[in-house]
């Protein structure tokens, strides 16, 4: 007998984004490495932070996103909203509840400021390469990377002779 569409939704359902996630997946070993990082720099976090005022963003959520975009080659930050708004990987990377609703773009833009003053991205990536090297999940060698990320991503600002 030939089967029918459903095309009535289920109002709910039960699920957990971890449940989701492969045990092999290799985003879960990046996820582990990302999560110690940023607990090493929880007071930095707080630093930059005013202690009054509307609640943003969680840095944390910010630089995670960051990670997403440079590992799967995201091309912009509106991009990057996008797609966290359906992928369920992304959002159990980002400790994002599947209901929660995602960030705006505009949230980078408000918060690159206060990250490059208080150098939170400069911390957190150097770090993280650091302890990469040292537990020898990266290497000293010749890597490849999407140049044109890392170019959209430079400014004036970054360029410093070279001696």
């Amino acid at each position: 007998m030939r089967g029918r569409i459903d095309s009535q939704g289920t109002l709910f359902f039960a699920v957990t984004l971890e449940s989701l996630i492969p045990k092999d997946h290799p985003l879960r070993a990046i996820k582990k490495k990302v999560d110690g990082e940023l607990k090493s720099h929880s007071a930095a976090f707080t630093a930059a932070y005013s202690g009054t005022g509307r609640p943003s963003i969680p840095p944390e959520q910010l630089l995670k996103a960051m990670v997403l975009q440079a590992l799967y080659s995201i091309r912009s930050e509106n991009q990057l909203c996008e797609q966290i708004a359906y992928n369920f990987l992304y959002r159990w990377f980002l400790d994002m509840k599947p209901e929660d609703p995602v960030f705006d773009r505009t949230e980078f833009v408000h918060n690159r400021q206060r990250f490059h003053e208080s150098g939170l991205v400069e911390k957190f990536f150097a770090g993280s390469v650091f302890a990469s090297v040292q537990q020898e999940a990266a290497s000293r060698e010749h890597f490849s990377v999407d140049g044109t990320l890392i170019q959209a991503w430079a400014s004036m600002k970054s360029v410093r002779p070279k001696s």
